[in-house]
């Protein structure tokens, strides 16, 4: 019987569970889609779906007679909240980060803490969808799921409270909240209040490698304790756990590239200073008391959402022909910065792309490859300036990793060799967290 280690991996499109006795060598146990859906012109996560789709994953793994499941480990995207009533119940799906409920939201919470106040506390990236600002917007609209709340849980620490019963809020995953204070890596009391919520909604602070509880028997059956672990909970944090520090004796920088693309470095200490703020990154929470000083990019997001509407004019493009497509175009069409604001959740991504442009296909591919690459090196020159050394590389980890396309034209905008890196870098992040846990 070998021993193996559960990654329940959640994405913004897609959730994965997988399965390693080392954390390189993965096997995929179950795959599903993860999508957002709108309801009266609010946006939600379907997370009664997330967990029936986890159950059904972790009940086929326990048909497994030749493995013994050392622990499970839950990661997924940041700053979501689902809330919890007295009897520990969901008072309603959580809101989802590109529901455009916070649009000014922002402007609005600084009239109450001044940004620079709030930059300097927290060293966090400023984004609308950021947790502080969901719920600053829940407590001025009169959200009643907030209002009402007894609890607040981010999605990894909702689903391991399902699969155990217990309620915690994890170091990585609250770091992305902007309401930690970066130096003592606590909530800060000032901003919570500030933004309408209260400090006794939030579980108990665990650190990754920190055991949540056991999986609940009556959910799965495995015939023996299986323990869950509080692993990275933010799946950028996770994922940048898998990449090292160093690389030829020189300091490397991350580029997790999927649905978002985060690039950054690994520091001991927040980089938080004016410098730092104009240039609106973020310092959040890594693994062994790491900060990732960071900058979110919008990356895949764009395609995935081309891709979408070409599937229902029945183009069906395989990720290889888009590379394909993309290298045969020779006159790049004009390019645009992917974190403007229209590409956030348009009606038709398509448009938002072509701008008025007679576009083909391959163009459009082309068009977003050439824009993330040149956003990827006006990032990375930042980064440089940012970085107490000499960055001599960067790892590009995720989905991204296989577009050896794009990866060229990264190379070229930043100037430093770049090396593609673990594809289910999160995957085997968590696995590696969950195994030094247990050491």
């Amino acid at each position: 019987m070998k021993n193996v280690y559960c990654a329940i991996d959640l994405g913004a499109t897609s959730g994965r569970i997988i399965i390693s006795n080392d954390g390189i060598e993965l096997e995929e146990i179950h795959r599903f889609s993860n999508q957002i859906y709108e309801q009266d012109g609010k946006y939600f996560w379907n997370t009664d779906n997330l967990v029936q789709e986890i159950i059904a994953g972790l009940r086929l793994l326990a048909t497994r007679q030749d493995l013994h499941v050392c622990s499970i480990g839950v990661d997924t995207w940041g700053v979501d909240v689902v809330f919890l009533n007295k009897d520990g119940q969901v008072l309603a799906h959580p809101r989802a980060y590109r529901d455009p409920y916070t649009e000014g939201v922002m402007d609005a919470f600084f009239q109450v803490i001044p940004r620079e106040y709030v930059y300097k506390k927290t060293g966090i990236q400023f984004l609308n969808f950021n947790t502080i600002f969901q719920f600053y917007a829940c407590h001025t609209q009169y959200y009643a799921p907030f209002e009402q709340a007894d609890k607040y849980l981010f999605i990894p620490d909702y689903i391991s409270y399902m699969l155990t019963g217990n309620m915690v809020c994890e170091y990585t995953i609250l770091s992305t909240s902007q309401l930690l204070n970066a130096q003592e890596r606590e909530l800060d009391a000032d901003l919570v209040k500030a933004c309408g919520a209260q400090m006794a909604c939030f579980p108990k602070r665990v650190m990754p490698g920190e055991q949540i509880g056991l999986l609940k028997k009556q959910i799965v059956d495995f015939g023996y304790d299986v323990p869950v672990i509080a692993v990275a909970g933010h799946d950028t944090a996770s994922a940048v756990a898998a990449v090292p520090r160093m690389k030829d004796g020189k300091h490397v920088a991350y580029l997790s590239s999927g649905t978002w693309s985060l690039m950054g470095i690994v520091a001991d200490e927040p980089i938080i200073n004016e410098l730092s703020s104009q240039m609106n990154f973020t310092n959040e929470g890594g693994v062994d008391g790491t900060i990732r000083v960071l900058k979110n990019i919008t990356g895949m997001w764009i395609l995935e959402q081309c891709r979408k509407e070409w599937v229902s004019q029945g183009k069906t493009y395989a990720h290889a022909e888009l590379i394909t497509m993309a290298e045969s175009v020779t006159n790049i069409p004009e390019l645009f910065n992917p974190d403007e604001g229209r590409f956030a959740n348009p009606s038709s991504m398509l448009s938002e792309v072509r701008n008025g442009r007679l576009l083909t296909d391959a163009e459009v591919v082309a068009c977003i490859f050439h824009s993330l690459a040149h956003r990827y090196g006006e990032v990375f020159r930042m980064l440089q300036k940012l970085a107490p050394w000499e960055i001599g590389a960067l790892y590009i980890i995720g989905g991204g990793a296989r577009n050896s396309y794009l990866n060229r034209l990264t190379q070229k905008a930043i100037g430093v060799p770049v090396i593609p890196g673990f594809i289910e870098a999160t995957a085997v992040g968590n696995i590696q967290i969950q195994m030094h846990s247990q050491k």
